[in-house]
């Protein structure tokens, strides 16, 4: 059953209730959204459940693949795979559209596809990278859905690896978009760290020799302080759109937009989206990393509570302009069963407040908990029984 902590831990930070509405904002874009990371609030949605093709921004789903099999020990960064040539011939040429500039039988490392991917956009080097992991693209794809069905991106269905138009199979919504950034951003930190920052990247020669450099089309890199990812897209179809990521004085905000009419068009709202988010929106702390929230009934276990902690330093967005009265409250199903593991997510903070919808956050265990011998059990029971 679900358990809701005490009323004892419900509490205010300030006696008057907020004064301010959420700050106004009006997007150029027809479909934007912006979750802050930090405390889970959704800021703005605009069309965010709306299903639209993504263009290059699948992409992300081929780098966070990539990732995962990096971290798992099941891809190096200096494996090698060869450019097939059927794939060469398809994928160059101004009809390719972005390229990494890959020649036929080429060898190039997963470290430089990754790069080709996430810098430079080259579909080229997402067929590349999903035919050397997979054997072959569709196979890979599969990979991709699999990974969206774990992620619960339930609005997104993959059909190419790079986001090829093709007739509808593929396509998203800003909200998976955001969630897929956001797995990629706490799911593999140091990958993310290493890829998506890079302003530009150098990869194949012209016609004369000479090398080719390309810059990251990133538009609130440089131009939004603490920007450092993630990825564009452009079609015909899906017009300009943007999934960016941004931190400042530990909040960490990603936005999408979508269905933008121009490439400046897209810097812009981008630019002035990102600065909405951290200009009228502000972070009230509410516990340091490892500070005890809460206690929690534990079933079956070599003891018969433990400690909910907080994960990361918690807090909860607010506008900038307003005051503090806020609601807390700790949701758990339980008793939670034994054995848990220090660290293991077994509870929710869910904050409230006048202006917002709930923002909740998780709660991790202080500690290891044993399931217990029948011993154990016996005497927990007497414990509970008499108090």
């Amino acid at each position: 059953m679900k358990r809701i902590s005490s009323a004892a831990l419900l509490f205010t930070l300030a006696a008057q209730p907020l004064a301010a509405e959420a700050p106004p904002y009006t997007s150029e874009a027809p479909i934007a959204y912006m979750k802050d990371l930090s405390s889970g609030a959704v800021l703005y949605d605009k069309g965010g459940e709306k299903r639209m093709p993504p263009a290059s921004m699948a992409k992300m789903m081929t780098a966070h693949v990539a990732f995962r099999l990096i971290q798992r020990g099941e891809l190096k960064l200096d494996t090698k795979f060869t450019v097939r040539p059927e794939t060469w011939q398809k994928w160059h040429g101004p009809q390719a559209g972005s390229t990494m500039f890959l020649s036929p039988g080429e060898q190039v490392s997963v470290n430089d596809l990754l790069h080709g991917i996430v810098t430079l956009s080259g579909n080229d080097a997402c067929v590349v990278l999903a035919e050397g992991i997979a054997g072959t693209e569709e196979a890979f794809v599969a990979q991709m859905n699999q990974e969206a069905e774990r992620m619960g991106l339930t609005d997104s269905h993959f059909g190419t690896s790079n986001g090829w138009p093709d007739e509808g199979v593929t396509y998203v919504t800003a909200r998976d978009l955001a969630k897929l950034a956001e797995g990629t951003i706490q799911e593999t930190p140091d990958l993310y760290k290493r890829f998506y920052a890079t302003r530009s990247f150098t990869w194949g020669k012209t016609m004369g020799g000479a090398d080719i450099a390309q810059a990251n089309r990133n538009p609130i890199l440089g131009r939004i302080t603490g920007a450092d990812g993630l990825k564009t897209g452009h079609t015909e179809e899906a017009g300009y759109g943007f999934t960016g990521s941004a931190v400042q004085d530990g909040r960490r905000l990603v936005m999408v937009v979508a269905g933008l009419t121009s490439f400046n068009g897209r810097i812009e709202e981008s630019v002035r989206f990102m600065d909405w988010g951290f200009r009228a929106w502000k972070a009230q702390p509410l516990f340091k990393k490892g500070a005890l929230v809460e206690t929690a009934e534990v079933q079956l276990g070599g003891a018969t509570e433990v400690g909910l902690v907080a994960p990361r330093d918690l807090a909860v967005t607010l506008p900038r302009t307003a005051s503090s009265n806020i609601g807390v409250k700790v949701i758990y199903t339980g008793p939670i069963k034994a054995p848990i593991k220090k660290g293991q997510e077994i509870a929710q903070l869910v904050v409230s407040t006048p202006d917002t919808p709930a923002q909740i956050m998780p709660l991790v265990a202080a500690d290891d908990v044993a399931e217990a011998g029948m011993f154990g059990r016996l005497w927990n029971g007497l414990k509970s029984l008499f108090g």
